[in-house]
Order: structure tokens, then C-alpha cells, then sequence
């Protein structure tokens, strides 16, 4: 009978994420899912919240093509990230290292670092300022400390296993955008129609059309998604350490990890289809074109209660709710990516399952690029505003990552004859071509 079970058991892990997901509760649903949907929940962090309610704000629906644009980019390139750290056991800027030098790593980590700790101090500032919006008599400052303050107590306190559930558990709070998006409803052939692209060469939509890429396919993402792969190798004793070893995986887990990445990366254009649809229908056709603070983007949660007395409250309490949740999932990933950069450039202990004293180097990474995310949020920029302009930074420091991504992938002394198909390759370089030509195109037309 025990044999049985423990049978049961071993087959039940192998299952693929869509077969555990059948007749599960949330809490089970939840489990089953891995470092992909964590990836792809982080994905519309404040950060991506701000830029896709600025984009159908400001267009409406003409940006809404993207969503589906964007799909198979992202499952493409993080697809690879996860694929090199499942195979290889190591981080991305270990890889780096590894086939390049540290001449190339450094600047690397350095770009990813600078773009993670500005993006932090945005999400700080946008979390605060959606806790102003309903106390407005508590001060910015201290809501800002105590998130910071939980945050690096969290990352480094809490156990890796049960601080993963927690982020999972986290990945609901963004269902408040699903649930508007149905209620504002808008035309279905007019949201149809928006598959075709439609294309505006000003310079407003040509910085929105970055920051929307930007906040997609973030270099962060990239980072965390490869050290997340080769962290399941360490929690799975396919390895010891990070970077230490050679872990043997299966055909089988490999499937599973394309789905767990397939299934985040649908999940996160899914909320981002919902947000733009949500703001478009919520305030782009109620005038408002242009959104500057924390209570004009909570507002276009009104229709979701507009039958409530003091619907303007409650909006405002959702769109809290919201903020708060992405950024406590996003700020850990942001900071934590920067550490494991870091720690592959200088051969640092590395990993969340470890205690403080074990990497003591990885985890002042995390607590000081918090800290200083602290202290950019102090700046006089809209928290808004600061979110945008993260976004845009992202897509600037992503272009020559992404190109090295690319030849990583295909590099067979790391992935021996698991390297990039053509379907990969030709949708990783059109990415990676994409990107290029619009932040070029984005300075060219810049209008100080």
C-alpha cells in the first residue's frame, strides 16, 4: 500500500503543469506551478501596471496588437534563459563569464544592476503612493521604510520554499484587471480588429511603444529566470550549489519546463491585455489621455464598483491592493536578480535557499540595491512618471543582453545539442532587431 502511494506519488510529479492543473484547488493549482509564472507574474510589476495604463490612456486600443505581438517573443527568450540555467546549473552572468571574460560580464552586471535598483525605487514609490491615496495623513516616508524594511526581512529571513509560496500567492492580487477589463467590456469587433497593427510615428508613442517592450521583456526577467532554473536543480539535488556540477535532466523535465514557461508568459500578456483594455475603456474614452498620479490610474478601476456606494474608494482600495501585491512580488525578483548577477561576476555564494551567513555577499546585494531603490524614491519624479521612465531604461539595457542571450543559446559546449532551434532563432533576432530599431527610433525623435 505504502509502495502504491509512493508510486502515486513520483508520477504525479512528472505530470505536466496543464494535467496538475485539472481539478485542483487554488492552493494546489498554485503549487504545481513553477519559476515561469513567478517570472511571468513579475513581468507586470508597478512598473508594467503604470506603463500599460499610460498606453491605453493615452491610445486607447491601438496598442492593445502588442499583447499578441509580444507572446511568442517572451516565451521564445525566456524560454532560453531557462533552458541554459536548467542545463547548464549555472546563472546568466556566469554564463557570461564563462564564454566571454569579465571584461564583458562587468559592464553587464553593471547596466543590470543600475536598471534593477532604479526600477525598485519606482516600484517603492508607486507602492507608497497607492497607500497615500487612501491615508493620505501617513507619511510617504515611513511607508516606504516599512515596505523596504519587510521586503529585505522576507528575502532573507524566510525559508526559500515558503517565501516561493508566498510570491505565488501573490500572483492573484493582479486578477483585479481581469475582472474590470470584463466589466468595461468595450466593443468585440472593435477588440478583434486590434490584432492588426496600428502604428503612430509621434514621438509620445514611439517612447510608449519602448516602455511597453521595456516593461515586457525586462532584463531582470532574464537574470532571475536562468538562476531560478538552476536554484530547482540545487532544491531538486541535481546539483549541490549553483554553478557547481553538471545536472542531468530529463526529456520529461525539460516539457515541464517549457509549459511552466508557456503558461506564465500567457498569464502575464493576459493581465497586460486586461490593463490596457481596462484603461482604454475606463479613461481614454472618458477624456483623461495622460495619467500623472496614483489617483488618476486608480480610478480606471471605478466600473469594477460603480453600483457601490463610495465606488471612488473602493476603486482606490483595488488599485492599492494591486500595486501593493505586484510590487512585493516584483522588488524580491528585482533585487534578487541583481544578487545573483553579482554573485556569478564574482563567484559569491549564491541562492535563496541559503541562510544570511552562508552568503553573506548575496544577500548585501539584496539589502543594499533595496536601499537605495529607498532612496531614488525620494526624488521629486511622479511615481508615475518614475515607473514609465523605468520602463524605458529597461529597454534600453536590454538590447546587447539579449543579443548575448541569443548567442549563449546557441553555444554548444553549454547546451551540447539542446541549442536554439530555427523557430527560436529567427524569433529571438527579430526580438532582438525589434528592440534595437525603436530605441533608436525612440532617441531620434526624443523632444526635450
Amino acid at each position: 500500500m505504502h509502495e502504491k502511494k509512493k508510486n502515486n506519488s513520483k508520477s504525479n510529479s512528472n505530470l505536466s503543469p496543464f494535467n496538475k492543473l485539472r481539478f485542483k484547488s487554488v492552493s494546489q493549482i498554485i503549487k504545481a506551478l513553477g519559476p515561469g509564472v513567478i517570472t511571468g507574474a513579475a513581468d507586470d510589476d508597478p512598473s508594467g501596471i503604470a506603463t500599460y495604463s499610460q498606453a491605453g490612456a493615452k491610445f486607447g486600443l491601438g496598442m492593445l496588437w502588442m499583447t499578441i505581438f509580444l507572446l511568442p517573443t517572451m516565451i521564445v527568450i525566456q524560454e532560453m534563459c531557462a533552458r541554459m540555467g536548467l542545463l547548464s546549473g549555472n546563472g546568466l552572468a556566469a554564463l557570461i563569464k564563462k564564454k566571454y571574460s569579465a571584461k564583458v560580464v562587468y559592464p553587464i552586471s553593471s547596466l543590470l544592476l543600475i536598471a534593477n535598483t532604479i526600477n525598485i525605487g519606482a516600484d517603492l514609490g508607486a507602492m507608497s503612493a497607492s497607500i497615500k491615496i487612501i491615508f493620505p495623513e501617513v507619511p510617504f516616508v515611513v511607508t516606504t521604510l516599512l515596505f523596504s524594511v519587510f521586503i529585505i526581512v522576507s528575502e532573507i529571513f524566510v525559508p526559500y520554499d515558503k517565501y516561493v509560496k508566498v510570491l505565488k500567492y501573490l500572483v492573484l492580487s493582479l486578477f483585479a484587471y481581469v475582472i474590470t477589463a470584463v466589466i468595461v467590456g468595450g466593443n468585440l469587433s472593435q477588440i478583434f480588429f486590434t490584432i492588426i497593427p496600428t502604428i503612430n510615428f509621434s514621438s509620445d508613442y514611439a517612447i510608449m511603444f519602448v516602455a511597453v517592450i521595456g516593461t515586457t521583456i525586462s532584463p531582470y526577467l532574464l537574470f532571475w529566470q536562468t538562476s531560478e532554473e538552476a536554484e530547482e536543480d540545487v532544491a531538486k539535488h541535481r546539483i549541490k550549489e549553483i554553478g557547481k556540477g553538471k545536472p542531468k535532466v530529463s526529456p520529461n523535465e525539460i516539457m515541464l519546463m517549457k509549459e511552466d514557461i508557456g503558461i506564465g508568459m500567457f498569464f502575464s500578456q493576459f493581465i497586460m491585455w486586461s490593463i490596457i483594455i481596462t484603461s482604454a475603456g475606463s479613461l481614454y474614452f472618458a477624456g483623461l489621455t495622460d495619467i500623472q498620479t496614483a489617483d488618476q490610474a486608480a480610478s480606471s478601476l471605478e466600473p469594477l464598483v460603480k453600483s457601490f456606494p463610495n465606488s471612488g474608494q473602493i476603486a482606490k482600495l483595488i488599485f492599492a491592493f494591486g500595486i501593493i501585491g505586484t510590487g512585493l512580488l516584483a522588488i524580491p525578483v528585482l533585487a534578487a536578480s541583481s544578487a545573483f548577477a553579482l554573485s556569478d561576476t564574482f563567484g559569491w555564494k549564491e541562492g535563496l535557499e541559503k541562510k544570511f551567513s552562508q552568503a553573506k555577499s548575496f544577500y548585501s546585494v539584496i539589502v543594499a540595491s533595496t536601499l537605495i531603490g529607498v532612496w531614488i524614491t525620494f526624488s521629486n519624479v511622479s511615481p508615475i512618471q518614475a515607473l514609465i521612465l523605468a520602463a524605458v531604461i529597461n529597454a534600453v539595457v536590454t538590447v546587447p543582453i539579449l543579443f548575448i542571450v541569443l548567442r549563449l543559446a546557441n553555444d554548444k559546449k553549454i547546451l551540447q545539442d539542446k541549442v536554439n532551434s530555427r523557430f527560436s532563432n529567427i524569433i529571438g533576432w527579430f526580438t532582438f532587431a525589434i528592440m534595437t530599431i525603436s530605441v533608436i527610433v525612440m532617441f531620434l525623435s526624443f523632444k526635450p
